[in-house]
């Protein structure tokens, strides 16, 4: 997984390479009080798993953030994490 974007809260968002059946596994962790929320979205299809602590509000506003961002994550999961991306 590639690390990506950390918001205020601590949030991390990660993404793995770009996948078979021409996907992005992306990741969304954030801490709390004893443990972790999390949640799992493949690009570019937007579908949700794997959803934990997260409620339909959380999960419709970082629907909004990777709209927004998910030509940038598609482009860095196919050339092998932002790293990579930046030195081509």
């Amino acid at each position: 997984m590639y690390p990506f974007l950390r918001l205020d809260d601590n949030t991390e968002v990660v993404h793995s390479e770009w996948l078979e059946g021409d996907k992005v596994k992306v990741y969304i962790e954030k801490p709390v009080n004893g443990g972790f929320y999390s949640a799992v979205c493949y690009l570019p299809s937007y579908q949700w798993t794997e959803v934990e602590g997260f409620n339909d509000n959380d999960i419709y506003a970082y629907q909004e953030l990777l709209e927004s961002m998910a030509h940038l994550i598609i482009r860095f999961a196919r050339e092998g994490g932002v790293i990579n991306a930046a030195s081509v």
